[in-house]
């Protein structure tokens, strides 16, 4: 089975902060990337940017708008899809990921999101 996990964060938080201060953190996510990978089991992770387009169709028409659009302090920094045989199992795997890992992140709000994908498509 296939879980979807989304990786969030409070951006105000962090854009408050020096950048070398960032990048500090950051650099203590790449140890708890390998065991993450390591698991076997992410089938793929990507970092996602803040730049957000939002495409509806409304009066029979696409519109599109610009985002974030969660109503919430929290932005989607990551999405990562995960293999496991329940969701215990993927608890279990994303709770390597660095989001949860690295402690400077809880200053942040970092924090993921987890959930079972009901059908995948992949036509490479």
């Amino acid at each position: 089975m296939k879980f979807l996990c989304l990786g969030y964060l409070e951006p105000e938080k962090m854009d408050a902060r020096p950048k070398h201060e960032i990048d500090t953190i950051m650099s203590e996510c790449s140890h708890h990337l390998e065991n993450f990978y390591d698991s076997g089991q992410v089938v793929i992770d990507a970092g996602l940017s803040s730049e957000t387009k939002c495409l509806r169709r409304t009066n029979g028409k696409v519109k599109i708008t610009d985002g974030p659009f969660i109503e919430t302090k929290e932005m989607i920094g990551s999405a990562f899809l995960i293999e496991a045989q329940d969701m215990e199992e993927a608890i279990r795997i994303a709770s390597l990921h660095p989001t949860v890992q690295v402690a400077s992140g809880e200053q942040f709000g970092w924090g993921i999101e987890i959930r079972p994908i009901h059908y995948f498509e992949s036509r490479d």
